[in-house]
């Protein structure tokens, strides 16, 4: 049951925001919106209000904005998607995965500013251990300084990866020193497959501060900005083949929203950030049925100085649409085999 729950919150606040952000710029730009719906499949709830249908739908795995004017082939007007200035219908475009961008922005800004940040302390102590890993086996205990690796001194936290890395495989000359007294364990990592490194098992120390307003807002700025490069990065790497696509589908993040919301509430948000942000660097990449897609397609529309033909559009939204549901029964495939 709290996997169901914590999916359907989920994506319904995900969605709800992404077309929101589409829906808001629409409206401002004063295109004509006649339906603005949250979900697929028959209507659970609807509310006229203006000009505008509000419904909610059975199916919470999505949602659309009816705009006038966006279909290839209809009629161009002064309040249609069509009929307006190409700057206005590339900011409705875009409002959608800035919105999702914002999101986690104010998520890791409501947590640091209310909770704090937990960092590691980048000295060479250990702080806990991982159970089954060299560490652990050889005796190490959580207050042990890492003195050097092979003779080479540990001055940061940060010099035992690297020569951790360095080293392989290969067994190392560990010295620790436990309450003024040094003594040397051999320690030989082990390759773990997931994070594609070599351990030895051990961890830092961790500290918790409060932060001011001002370092929430730019600590939050800074997760925000880190987590979407790391992201694009993996995504760069995939295409390239550099890493394996590893690519979780609905049911896939529906299994973590539900593992995630057990551990607590700060958890469960951070991995809605980390979603939406997810969803906003998927939606930009240049594939026709995506707001990236589409953007390209203004971008090319205003280097030509008209509108591309409405068959030629709806070729490319074809095209568009055959991908994204070959991505997805891909990636609902991979969750059914795991």
């Amino acid at each position: 049951m709290l996997t169901i729950l914590a999916a359907i919150v989920l994506f319904g606040v995900l969605i709800t925001v992404h077309e929101l952000g589409h829906f808001l710029a629409a409206k401002g730009t004063g295109m004509l919106v006649t339906e603005f719906s949250i979900g697929f499949g028959p209507r659970l709830f609807q509310k006229k209000v203006g000009e505008t249908l509000y419904s909610l739908r059975l199916c919470p795995l999505g949602g659309y904005n009816r705009i006038a004017g966006m279909e290839p082939g209809e009629a161009v007007t002064p309040r249609g998607f069509n009929g307006r200035p190409l700057w206005a219908r590339m900011l409705v475009i875009l409002a959608g995965p800035f919105m999702n961008f914002l999101l986690p922005f104010l998520i890791f800004f409501g947590v640091f500013a209310f909770s704090g940040l937990t960092l590691p302390v980048n000295e060479p102590v250990v702080g806990s251990l991982m159970e089954g890993y060299p560490g652990a086996e050889a005796g190490l205990k959580a207050g042990d300084r890492l003195v050097s690796i092979n003779g080479r001194k540990l001055e940061k936290w940060n010099d035992i990866n690297a020569l951790v890395q360095q080293n392989g495989p290969e067994p190392g000359q560990v010295v620790i020193d436990r309450n003024g007294t040094e003594r040397t364990v051999v320690l030989k990592p082990r390759y773990d497959g997931e994070s594609h490194r070599f351990l030895i098992g051990v961890r830092p120390r961790v500290e918790h501060r409060q932060l001011s307003l001002g370092e929430s807002l730019k600590t939050a700025a800074l997760a925000v900005g880190r987590t979407t490069a790391a992201m694009v990065d993996g995504l760069r790497k995939m295409i390239t083949g550099k890493v394996n696509a590893d690519i979780a589908g609905p049911i896939g993040v529906a299994h973590m929203a539900g593992d995630v919301a057990a551990q607590g509430a700060v958890p469960y948000l951070e991995f809605m950030a980390f979603l939406s942000l997810n969803l906003a660097v998927l939606n930009l990449v240049p594939i026709p049925a995506l707001d990236g897609g589409q953007f390209l397609v203004l971008v090319v529309e205003g280097i030509l100085g008209h509108a591309l033909a409405p068959k030629a559009k709806e070729v490319i939204q074809m095209i568009g649409v055959g991908c994204i549901v070959a991505l997805t029964i891909f990636a609902t495939l991979h969750d059914l085999l795991q």
